[in-house]
């Protein structure tokens, strides 16, 4: 039988954010550099204005074929609409909301602030973890 445990208790929380000001191309670096694939983009205050995935940056490649630009913001070419996790959600709520939905991972929040991120990678590992 599985435990019944929320996602606070699989959540990473050494989380890399990115600022909506921050170039583009430095996000990219550091997605690539760090092996993610997707981060939060926070303002001043901590507070998810955003998502950059690898398909948001790949919008860079088609400004440069059309403007021969290779830059700009991180807000620019980021998601604003963003859905986010509550850090006390079971689980297995969870994982119907990963079956339901396109999203590879979701910002946590706890009282309104990010708290941490939670991937698809991360309920295999609750799997493993609470099956044996």
């Amino acid at each position: 039988m599985i435990i019944s445990r929320t996602v606070k208790d699989f959540m990473a929380t050494n989380v890399i954010t990115f600022l909506p000001e921050m170039e583009i191309m430095e996000a990219v670096r550091i997605m690539v550099e760090q092996g993610i694939s997707g981060a939060p983009v926070v303002d001043k205050d901590s507070n998810i204005v955003g998502m950059l995935t690898e398909k948001d940056c790949i919008q860079i490649v088609l400004n440069a074929g059309y403007y021969d630009d290779w830059g700009g913001r991180v807000d620019e070419f980021m998601n604003p609409v963003v859905v986010t996790i509550d850090a006390n959600t079971d689980i297995v709520e969870l994982a119907k909301k990963f079956i339901a939905g396109p999203y590879r991972r979701f910002p946590v929040v706890h009282n309104g602030q990010l708290a941490g991120q939670i991937s698809r990678h991360d309920i295999l590992r609750a799997i493993l973890s609470l099956t044996s």
